[in-house]
């Protein structure tokens, strides 16, 4: 298998254990989302992945999506957002541009008309300020349909954003009358 269809997969495999189920390699996260690197590893070894430290490193440093991060000493790593898991990743508020976009499949339109968009099993809604990442993001499940947010009228409204790691703006809950239509 050439490496970077293994880094590919490692990558899907580490987003599984930092953002949905750590018990899966038999490790913790702490209230921060925060794995050990060396239960981390060990954990993968059991899981029969051998994972040395440079090839985390270098998965982390080279992820398209910029999924992953390291404390500064690299003795811990936490994704960055994304939990299904009731994680503390320390979410800084930040004012979003006026517009930013959200992905979805076609058939989600009619229930996203009467609810809204809803975090589901995860810990906030994730938009992006790029038409062409939310339409990525939307093929994944059917043919995509990409909505535009009023997210610099929301947060006049008193709606609270949040900014990622690796630039995903985040809130709890978009109406639909937010929705460009």
């Amino acid at each position: 298998m050439r490496q970077g269809k293994q880094d590919v997969e490692l990558g899907r495999f580490l987003s599984l254990i930092l953002r949905h189920n750590p018990g899966v390699v038999g490790i913790k996260l702490d209230a921060n989302g925060w794995a050990d690197v060396k239960e981390l590893l060990a954990g993968l070894h059991r899981a029969g992945r051998i994972v040395d430290m440079n090839t985390l490193e270098r998965i982390v440093r080279e992820n398209s999506k910029q999924r992953y991060s390291f404390n500064e000493d690299h003795s811990k790593i936490r994704a960055n957002q994304g939990h299904s898991l009731a994680v503390d990743v320390e979410l800084k508020v930040e004012a979003p541009p006026e517009y930013l976009y959200h992905g979805t499949a076609a058939q989600s339109v009619d229930s996203i008309r009467m609810q809204g968009i809803t975090k589901q099993s995860r810990q906030h809604v994730h938009l992006t300020s790029e038409r062409e990442t939310a339409t990525r993001v939307g093929g994944r499940h059917g043919k995509p349909v990409v909505l535009k947010v009023r997210a610099g009228a929301m947060h006049r409204d008193g709606f609270i954003f949040y900014r990622s790691e690796n630039q995903v703006w985040l809130c709890d809950h978009v109406p639909w009358e937010y929705i460009v239509k």
